[in-house]
């Protein structure tokens, strides 16, 4: 099997990211901007509008996540941050606080579709865990789906629920049949 390795996205790495995401920006030109976006101003960027919105958040220092690599290339993302980073969560009512401890949030996966079902979003968490923990997070956070079928990518950008256990996760609430709120406690 063939080296893998997760890095931070950094200016240094945006060209992987492009190659990852490539024409469409992943999936209908969000370039991971929808979780950082209200609905209209998120539309309104969709394509070149959403990539230069990432370009300048990268290009201005912010670590939006990091990129799974397997020898050089990108095969997988996962967007990361403090809750209050995603104007999405606190809309929601299934991906609501469940109390008041601070956490980390993870809000988006990618992976490239011929490594898909390889283990890369497990991977993708538990480099998530060691990079929030290192930044003195306490508490990781996913919204997965756990879905009664198989879903098309597209509908599961939030990763599955069978991911988040396999990395560790434990489900906290649940306040959808098919969302589960899942944690892991960073010691």
């Amino acid at each position: 099997m063939p080296s893998r390795s997760v890095r931070p996205l950094t200016p240094g790495r945006w060209d992987d990211f492009e190659t990852l995401f490539g024409e469409r920006g992943a999936c209908a030109g969000c370039w991971c901007m929808f979780p950082l976006l209200g609905r209209k101003a998120w539309e309104a960027g969709k394509g070149r509008g959403n990539r230069r919105a990432m370009k300048q958040r990268v290009d201005s220092g912010v670590v939006p996540g990091l990129l799974a690599y397997e020898v050089d290339e990108p095969i997988g993302w996962i967007a990361l941050a403090p809750r209050e980073t995603y104007p999405l969560l606190e809309r929601s009512r299934v991906m609501a606080p469940v109390d008041d401890e601070p956490v980390w949030s993870v809000v988006c996966f990618f992976v490239a579709r011929q490594h898909r079902g390889r283990g890369v979003t497990v991977d993708l968490l538990n480099a998530a865990a060691n990079y929030a923990r290192q930044l003195g997070g306490r508490i990781l956070e996913g919204y997965p789906v756990d879905p009664d079928k198989r879903a098309a990518p597209a509908f599961i950008w939030h990763g599955t629920a069978a991911a988040f256990r396999k990395a560790g996760f434990e489900e906290v609430v649940r306040r959808s049949p098919t969302r589960p709120l899942m944690r892991l406690e960073l010691r």
